[in-house]
């Protein structure tokens, strides 16, 4: 009997909106995988310092209520209960000590991909899992890492957490852009709003 497939996607998700969503679906469905982990880092150390970042149980929360009810798309807070600099091979490594026969495979967009040399131990992500890309038609990203990738493709929606949180801040709307339960958590935990007193200042952009 194979062995759990299972993808990994990892992100700062600040906050998770609607592209995140559609890319761990149709990794889901193109790549037959049992269940999308949609990891919330930790200590983003690539970010850290560029700008403030919304704590991680406060993300964590955001991404459970974004995936609440659908089949198969899980919260994890692996890295999070792990804590300290978020490094994804030391998560994938957990991961396969807690199910030796799972097979992993780490999916991230292509801009994500294409920094794969610069992350740390990156050459030894190819004996533990297939990294996958997934992005708008026609893009590719090969040759970033000495191992196959595999590549699924997204419908292009031009959304990013990077806007959302500027819209917040200017008290625009985020309606459509997130599932409903995460404009909710936004609103309530007055993210991203600039301002005395908010989480995140207006110039908090990245």
């Amino acid at each position: 009997m194979r062995g759990r497939r299972v993808g990994v996607f990892g992100g700062t998700f600040d906050p998770p909106h609607i592209g995140h969503l559609v890319a761990a679906q149709r990794a889901l469905e193109t790549l037959d995988l049992d269940e999308v982990l949609m990891v919330v880092a930790h200590d983003p150390w690539q970010k850290s310092g560029d700008r403030h970042i919304t704590p991680a149980a406060t993300r964590l929360e955001l991404v459970s209520a974004a995936v609440a009810g659908v089949a198969d798309l899980t919260a994890s807070s692996v890295e999070i209960d792990r804590g300290g600099p978020t490094y994804t091979v030391d998560t994938l490594e957990t991961l396969r000590a807690a199910d030796p026969d799972v097979e992993l495979f780490l999916i991230l967009g292509a801009d994500a991909a294409a920094r794969i040399p610069t992350w740390h131990r990156a050459g030894d992500l190819a004996a533990l899992c297939t990294v996958v890309v997934v992005d708008r038609p026609g893009a590719a990203a090969d040759g970033v890492i000495d191992a196959p990738m595999l590549h699924v493709e997204v419908p292009l929606l031009e959304v990013s957490s990077t806007d959302l949180r500027a819209r917040a801040a200017a008290g625009r709307s985020i309606r459509f852009l997130v599932p409903d339960a995460v404009a909710e958590l936004v609103d309530s935990h007055g993210l991203y709003r600039a301002g005395p007193g908010s989480r995140v200042s207006a110039d908090d952009q990245h």
